[in-house]
């Protein structure tokens, strides 16, 4: 799968970590079980 850099900078900027969704501004995204999947097995998300 090809990542897009910027978009993924763009995205980490916003990712809550606590929370396990994103935040732009007073609006909370909760990504999808298949969205949540996608980003786990990114070799660039992984620890």
């Amino acid at each position: 799968m090809k990542v897009d850099k910027h978009l993924f900078q763009a995205l980490a900027q916003f990712w809550n970590p606590a929370y396990s969704y994103f935040t732009f501004r007073k609006v909370d995204l909760v990504p999808t079980v298949e969205e949540y999947m996608a980003l786990r097995q990114c070799s660039k998300v992984q620890v």
